[in-house]
C-alpha cells in the first residue's frame, strides 16, 4: 500500500538511528572524559603551585667563609643542604664524601669535628665557601634553586692570595659563571660532585678526579710576600 515502508527499510532506518544515537552517546563520552582530564589538570597545577608556594623557603647563609693569608685554593659549593644549616659548617651530611677526598689526596685522617676541620682546610691552604649567600630552595635540592643572591666572591680573591678557583660539582659551576665570574674574573675548574646524589661516582674514582688541585697547593710561597700580607678573614 502506498505510504507504508516496506521491512528493508524499516530495518535501516532503525539502524541508522542506533548509529545516530549511539555516535551521540560516544560523542558525549568523549566530551564528558575531555572536562574531566582538564579539570583534573587544572587541579594538579594548582596544586603544584600550592606544594611549590609551602615547600620553597627563603633561606640565608648564615656562616663565612674558611680561609686564611695561607689560602691558595678557593672550593665552592652551591648552598648549604639542610643538614649543613643544621650544623653550621660547610659538608655537613654524613654521606658527602668531600672530607674523605680531601683526607685521601692530602694523606691524612678524615677530620671530625667542625674545629678540626677548620683547622684541616687552613693547615692544607684550602679556602671553603659557597656560591649564593640567600636563595629560595625545598630542602637541600640544587636543582630546585631560584632567586638567587650570589656571595661576593671577587671581594674575597681580591682580598686573599688565593689563585684557583674549583666548583665542587656542575650546579655550583654553572652558578659560578652566571653569578660571579664577571665579577670574579677567575674561570673555575669544574670537579665532579662529592654529594652523595652523585652516587655514580665511587671514592676513588672522586679522589682521583679531585687530585687537579694538589699542584695548586704544593706550590711554593712567593718569598717577596710574607703571611701578614693578606688578611685573616673576609665577611
Amino acid at each position: 500500500m502506498k505510504g507504508e515502508l516496506s521491512p528493508s527499510r524499516i530495518s535501516n532506518a532503525a539502524g541508522y538511528e542506533r548509529a545516530v544515537h549511539e555516535r551521540t552517546v560516544h560523542e558525549r563520552a568523549v566530551h564528558e572524559q575531555a572536562v574531566y582530564e582538564q579539570a583534573a589538570y587544572e587541579r594538579a597545577v594548582h596544586e603544584q603551585a600550592v606544594h611549590e608556594q609551602t615547600a620553597y623557603e627563603r633561606v640565608v647563609h648564615e656562616f663565612a667563609p674558611v680561609y686564611d693569608g695561607a689560602s691558595r685554593i678557593l672550593i665552592l659549593g652551591t648552598f648549604p643542604s639542610v643538614r649543613s644549616r643544621e650544623q653550621h659548617f660547610y659538608y655537613g651530611h654524613p654521606q658527602n664524601r668531600f672530607w674523605k677526598v680531601l683526607a685521601a689526596l692530602l694523606k691524612t685522617e678524615t677530620p671530625g669535628t667542625i674545629p678540626e676541620k677548620t683547622r684541616f682546610l687552613l693547615e692544607n691552604r684550602i679556602a671553603v665557601w659557597d656560591v649564593i649567600a640567600s636563595c629560595e630552595i625545598v630542602g637541600s635540592s640544587d636543582s630546585s634553586i631560584r632567586k638567587v643572591q650570589a656571595n661576593d666572591i671577587a671581594g674575597l680573591l681580591q682580598n686573599s692570595r688565593i689563585s684557583a678557583v674549583y666548583a665542587n660539582g656542575s650546579a655550583a659551576a654553572r652558578l659560578y659563571r652566571k653569578y660571579c665570574l664577571p665579577s670574579a674574573g677567575t674561570e673555575a675548574v669544574c670537579l665532579p660532585s662529592t654529594s652523595p646524589a652523585n652516587a655514580a661516582w665511587s671514592l676513588p674514582r672522586l679522589t682521583e678526579a679531585w687530585r687537579v688541585i694538589l699542584p695548586e697547593l704544593s706550590e711554593q710561597d712567593d718569598p717577596g710576600r710574607s703571611e701578614q700580607d693578606a688578611p685573616g678573614r673576609f665577611d
